[in-house]
């Protein structure tokens, strides 16, 4: 039996499946090891390359089996899933991924320091509490539209709605309805609570970092949207060109092109969705601002297309804008982007 050289690692959260070959590619191992036995395996193991695929846990792992010596390579689940040979099960599973992990084309996910996944978590929470709050804020304006009460859309306009819930001498409002909607209202200050001191230390970040500061000089970009590139993308120079990182946050076409005919349809939505829903919020906000200096470019696609269309396509320009800043390490200039979109 010939060594190990390259492992397929199904992750799980209890029992771990692994299947490695040898330098022919001939299966030399098959077993499973519980989350206890994992390190232990891998201690006795000569060093080699493990491929995993970038999912829950995965970035933990390949920091724990890189300090052992061995190579360790992160791949997205879909492109692993093609080499799939049967029926999913843990066993087929490891095997995909030590078949994918050997491919000279495959591409490979960065691993991510705990610092860089600390960072992260900061947005990810701050969109939970949104989350959360955004759905009370929806149940306060519908229970109370049901009694002909309403007001503008927006979160700054749900003053005027806690105002008449608090108002006891409004008649409009049933007692008992009065109850049921303070108890929301006091949830909904809570949330708001948590997330402003979120929101404090993520624009004291920004301000701190000169790559923040110069993406935050981009239209459409604040401190919020600079902050997540920087915790959510610490390596842009991983993508060859900003055509990649935009494609990578799913800005590019669905193709289904056959017989040398292309037909592209919508954006692919693949990669982050976070990043991208910023990005396409900070692109709306651009395109609601009156701007004299908005770029020709820019006001010939208003002109010609829907809103949300619109939006979509300036912040696919925003994507290659901010990844130039990322790599070439200038900064934001509007005279030239003008030009370059125009």
């Amino acid at each position: 039996m010939g060594e190990v050289s390259t492992i397929g690692l199904d992750l799980a959260k209890h029992v771990f499946q692994v299947h490695g070959v040898d330098d022919a590619g001939n299966a030399v191992l098959r077993r499973q090891l519980r989350r206890s036995g994992m390190l232990k395996f891998f201690e006795k193991l000569a060093p080699c390359t493990i491929g995993l695929e970038a999912c829950a846990s995965a970035h933990y792992w390949a920091r724990e089996l890189a300090a052992l010596g061995h190579t360790v390579k992160l791949m997205p689940p879909a492109y692993v899933k093609p080499y799939v040979k049967r029926g999913k099960n843990d066993m087929a599973d490891a095997e995909a991924i030590c078949e994918a992990v050997m491919r000279p084309t495959m591409r490979f996910v960065p691993v991510k320091s705990a610092e860089q996944q600390a960072s992260a978590m900061i947005y990810k929470g701050r969109e939970l509490l949104v989350r959360q709050r955004t759905q009370l804020i929806n149940a306060l304006r519908s229970h109370l539209a049901e009694l002909g009460i309403i007001t503008a859309q927006g979160v700054g306009k749900i003053d005027s709605l806690i105002a008449v819930v608090r108002d006891r001498k409004d008649a409009r409002l049933p007692p008992a309805a009065r109850e049921a909607l303070q108890e929301l209202i006091r949830q909904i200050e809570a949330l708001e609570a948590r997330i402003e001191p979120l929101e404090d230390e993520i624009v004291a970040q920004v301000r701190s970092s000169e790559l923040g500061r110069r993406l935050a000089d981009v239209p459409g970009i604040g401190p919020i949207i600079a902050g997540a590139l920087l915790a959510m993308v610490p390596d842009p120079g991983g993508f060859s060109s900003a055509r990649h990182f935009a494609t990578w946050l799913g800005f590019a076409p669905r193709q289904s092109s056959s017989g040398g005919k292309q037909r592209l349809g919508r954006i692919s939505k693949r990669g982050n969705r976070y990043l991208r829903s910023l990005l396409i919020l900070g692109a709306r906000n651009v395109l609601c601002r009156s701007n004299p200096r908005m770029s020709a470019w820019l006001r010939a696609l208003r002109a010609r297309r829907p809103f949300k269309v619109a939006a979509v396509a300036l912040a696919h320009k925003t994507a290659r804008i901010v990844w130039a800043l990322m790599v070439k390490g200038t900064s934001y200039r509007a005279a030239v982007a003008a030009v370059a979109m125009s």
